[in-house]
């Protein structure tokens, strides 16, 4: 199958049913919710609404959520959101989770460059941008490799627990 959505590893797809073991895992994992927006649980119930509800509409809900899976065997081992699109000036956010016991095999950096082609080639999108806690240096890593450059520093960005942190504002433009 030849696709915009894949490489020879990966493949970017819609939401499953069958995704709903691996969602409950990763957004239940609260050593995540400091790099993300989560601060509750999920139950069950809620993560399978939303898989029978999801529009891949991004120009509707401005936001699209894709799996990232092996190519062989359709095994997700990973997220990649696209989040506050903003069509009028053609970019968005973009956010990566890739699973634990999955890291370190390249698959992060082979869906950041899928995603971005998907994005100027299908979406029209001009830049992409991220944010990064300044102390994550395996993601900002993984967005530097593929052409992501630190635009700006937040101070006090991120809530944790009683206190604030930085984040690193990172941009890559797609043309």
């Amino acid at each position: 199958m030849t696709s915009i959505l894949n490489d020879d590893i990966l493949i970017l797809r819609a939401l499953e049913p069958t995704d709903l073991d691996a969602l409950y895992r990763w957004e239940n994992d609260t050593a995540l919710w400091s790099v993300g927006n989560s601060i509750a649980p999920f139950s069950r119930k809620s993560l399978w609404d939303y898989i029978e509800n999801y529009t891949p509409d991004i120009y509707a809900c401005r936001q699209l959520r894709l799996m990232i899976a092996l190519k062989n065997d359709n095994t997700p081992v990973g997220t990649i959101d696209f989040y506050d699109f903003d069509h009028h000036n053609r970019r968005a956010g973009i956010g990566i989770l890739i699973a634990p016991e999955h890291q370190k095999k390249g698959y992060g950096q082979r869906a950041l460059k899928i995603a971005a082609q998907y994005a100027g080639q299908h979406i029209g999108l001009h830049q992409l941008w991220a944010i990064i806690p300044i102390d994550n240096t395996p993601s900002i890593e993984l967005f530097r490799r593929c052409g992501y450059k630190i635009c700006g520093r937040l101070r006090s960005w991120l809530r944790r627990g009683k206190s604030y942190s930085d984040a690193f504002s990172l941009q890559y433009l797609i043309s």
